[in-house]
């Protein structure tokens, strides 16, 4: 395996999969979805051009405008400008909205709590191990 990238690839994609909807679970039944949650994610840091976002979650413009319109109707983002270009709109988190990413985030890390806890300690010593290579692949 270690010698066969397509397989291995494969194999991480499967898996990431369902690690993604684990971590759905979480907020089903939310009035939110999760890619809604990861635009919240996004505008933690502070806000951020329309067409960043975009770009980050891999839509369209107007999907991503549509997004914050939704977010900011439900009162979770606030809209903004740059003062140095007119043009140029910015996503930004209210308070409520940094509440309830970290109330989803809490939600999840229980979960996954959970689930990790009925891992075995060498199975959990092997997933801290892979950490940092997964997270190498996060930023490419």
């Amino acid at each position: 395996m270690r010698d066969d990238p397509a397989g291995l690839a494969e194999q991480v994609s499967s898996v990431l999969r369902h690690l993604v909807l684990l971590l759905r679970r979480t907020v089903a039944g939310q009035p939110l979805t999760s890619q809604q949650y990861g635009v919240l994610g996004s505008l933690e840091p502070g806000p951020r051009r329309m067409t960043e976002l975009a770009e980050e979650h891999a839509v369209q413009l107007p999907t991503m405008t549509v997004q914050i319109n939704r977010l900011e109707d439900a009162g979770l983002v606030t809209r903004g400008g740059d003062p140095a270009d007119a043009r140029v709109r910015t996503a930004g988190l209210t308070a409520e909205g940094r509440e309830r990413l970290r109330a989803v985030r809490a939600a999840r890390i229980a979960h996954l709590t959970e689930e990790l806890a009925a891992l075995t300690e060498d199975e959990r010593a092997t997933l801290a191990a892979a950490l940092p290579v997964l997270a190498k692949l996060g930023r490419r």
